[in-house]
């Protein structure tokens, strides 16, 4: 029925008093019923425009893609739509038409295709309730450019900013330009199923999630010549968000000549609070899992689990720089609290070697710059490289450039060690077993410049000309335990200039609302806090002459050696009215610890006490006194050097 047909039925029976059409019925929109062809060469977008329009107006309609080829100049998106695309339907890129790219004050911060949006075959701007779904394709079909696109050509498949309630399920990209999919300042994005394809051309990078926050990536598998799935922020909006709650399940990635999963290199804002669980990487032409700090990001909280790496040039590559590329020239920035376990990975070499590469395998690498140490908390658990090897010793002996402005893996060349090379770095630990397929006579580890570096646990295997192991230089707290190489000697130490870990630190976290809770202590939500949720009282309970009956939160800590911890928070206390807990150790004495630094925002305090705990499982209680205080995170240390808001060495 055509869409005018419709409208006088429905009216005619309303008139008559007669029920209206289903309201399924009402809100799929055919593109064809607003004369889209789907031929393959005449140009459908404007009748594709007609049904968004429609649909968005119903609202809540499904646009829907029957089976065809539907040519298209640029589509513009709007809200409370659904583009339904059927099996054996194709959205085509027009060779000209597109909408022309928009002028950017802030082009100078990032590259011509962060700056420009409307240059795209579908783009939208400050919607809601957007959706794609359906088992068909949106294909670049070689007309949307790689580089710098010129009048009347589009330099991507798909473009959003500033939208909320995005998903896109089900559909393939394929050759999609520069980036298949440009999601920037977005938030409430569920990507399922998505499927983007390599080609040899017409494509670059995959899915770029830019300053975009509560994203769910799962059951996909993205493949790009350039990076894969990256995350970034960059300042094309005039402005940076947090990016933030962001979960990465059950995904296969992919990337021809560089990153897989990677952060950067933009990164005007700063990163937190992202998952990674259960991944698949086939290749990566640069680095398997990159984080880079180029501009004065902060990025933190960010753990790997269960992850599967073939074809990777360099496994792991986190680096800080000071490229700036940002308003102010910022300083830089910071990598820590990243954990990486249960990794397994195995022919780990280039897809491919060409000029924009170099050399098809690098040691992975872990550095900051001079002032400012990449860490604290980079610890590698359960993880099992078989690295190509093949190095003669007397690569252990080079020195590579700081590089500080750029962020390739491929600067540095041949680093000294086959395993880990680890430079301006301050609490990393290593565990797991490295391998190599041919004999390799570099050290299994180099750490330059560093503190609290410890080898945990590990399985290492020894060149045959190899002259140690494990080699500190300049390095403030380091050790070796539980460590052999594959014939189950001990591994082979050189420390100079270096001094040992006194005793056994360690420094543990956990969320307030992970502990048990106890009313009128309640959780309550806020996408600031670590996790996106805190604890605090309900209003109106105040108890400060001693600690209440109930009213707490009990922490566990699994405590590994006996030491002194100390105690910190991550708290809001907005005034001196509302500025304390009481907190204790296990079973004992309660502590008031009042005047908490005052602050509206979340920040780091310590407590003035220290507890003496012995390995095992241990618990921290807090409780309230105040009702305004609000309690997020919580970490305990032994280590006197210990600051969990990372504060660069001087």
């Amino acid at each position: 029925m055509k869409p005018l047909a419709r409208a006088l039925l429905v009216c005619a029976l309303a008139l008559l008093g007669a029920a209206p059409l289903p309201a399924q019925a009402l809100a799929e929109f055919n593109v064809r019923d607003y004369g889209a062809t789907g031929n393959g060469s005449t140009n459908d977008d404007d009748a594709i425009d007609r049904a968004i329009n429609a649909a968005s107006a119903a609202p809540g309609g499904t646009v829907v893609f029957p089976s065809g080829r539907y040519r298209a100049r640029t589509i513009h998106l709007k809200s409370n739509v659904t583009l339904r695309l059927d099996s054996g339907a194709t959205l085509l890129a027009a060779s000209s038409g597109m909408d022309a790219a928009e002028s950017n004050p802030n082009d100078d911060y990032q590259d011509y295709g962060h700056s420009h949006f409307h240059n795209s075959l579908m783009w939208g701007s400050g919607i809601t309730d957007f959706h794609i779904t359906g088992t068909g394709t949106i294909d670049g079909d070689g007309n949307l450019i790689t580089g710098n696109p010129s009048s009347g050509q589009a330099d991507k498949a798909l473009t959003l900013t500033e939208c909320s309630n995005i998903s896109i399920e089900g559909v393939t990209f394929r050759r999609g330009g520069h980036f298949a999919a440009l999601i920037n300042g977005c938030h409430d994005i569920t990507i399922d199923n998505l499927k983007t394809i390599h080609s040899s051309s017409g494509v670059r990078d995959g899915i770029n999630l830019i300053n975009s926050w509560n994203v769910t990536v799962t059951n996909s598998r993205i493949e790009a010549s350039d990076d894969a799935l990256v995350f970034k922020s960059d300042y094309a909006l005039g402005h940076t968000y947090t990016s933030q709650n962001v979960r990465v399940r059950d995904t296969t990635v992919y990337s021809h000549e560089n990153n897989a999963l990677q952060f950067g290199s933009e990164t005007c804002g700063s990163f937190r609070d992202f998952r990674f669980e259960n991944i698949t990487v086939l290749g990566a032409g640069k680095a398997g899992i990159g984080i880079v700090s180029m501009d004065g990001a902060i990025i933190e909280d960010i753990h790997y689990d269960n992850v599967t790496l073939t074809k990777t040039t360099s496994p792991f590559f986190f680096k800080i720089g000071e490229r700036k590329r940002c308003p102010g020239s910022p300083p830089a920035g910071r990598i820590r609290n990243i954990t990486i376990s249960d990794v397994t990975g195995t022919d780990l070499t280039a897809p491919v070697v060409t000029g924009t590469v170099g050399a098809s395998d690098y040691t992975s690498t872990l550095t900051g710059t001079p002032s400012v140490d990449l860490g604290p908390g980079i610890t590698f658990r359960n993880v099992d490289l078989t690295v190509p090897g093949g190095h003669p010793a007397s690569e252990a002996s080079r020195v590579p450039g700081e590089f500080l402005t750029t962020y390739p893996p491929r600067d540095y060349g041949a680093r000294p060690s086959y395993g880990y090379w680890i430079r301006h770095a301050a609490g990393i630990t290593l565990n797991g077993e490295t391998r190599f397929d041919d004999n390799d006579n570099r050290p299994y580890v180099i750490a330059d410049d560093a503190s609290d570096v410890q080898v945990n646990g590990v399985v290492a295997q020894r060149g045959s000309g190899s002259a140690y192991d494990v080699g500190f230089s300049g390095v403030t707290g380091y050790a070796v335990r539980d460590s052999a190489n594959t014939s189950g000697d001990a591994l082979r130490v050189r420390a100079t200039n270096s001094t040992p870990v006194p005793g056994t630190p360690e420094s543990l976290y956990a969320e307030a609302e992970a502990g048990t809770v106890t009313a009128p202590m309640q959780v309550a939500a806020d996408t600031a806090a670590s996790g996106g949720s805190y604890v605090t009282v309900a209003a109106g309970n105040n108890s400060k002459s001693s600690a209440p009956s109930t009213g707490w939160t009990t922490i566990p800590f699994t405590v590994e050696h006996d030491g002194r911890f100390a105690v910190w928070a991550r708290v809001i206390a907005a005034n001196d009215g509302d500025d304390s807990f009481w907190v204790r150790s296990g079973t004992g004495s309660w502590t008031n610890w009042n005047s908490v630094p005052i602050g509206t925002s979340w920040h780091w305090a310590k407590l003035p006490v220290t507890y003496d705990l012995a390995a095992g499982a241990r618990t921290i209680t807090f409780a309230y006194r105040e009702d305004g205080a609000r309690l997020d995170r919580v970490a305990i240390s032994s280590d006197p050097a210990f600051n969990p808001t990372g504060t660069p060495r001087s």
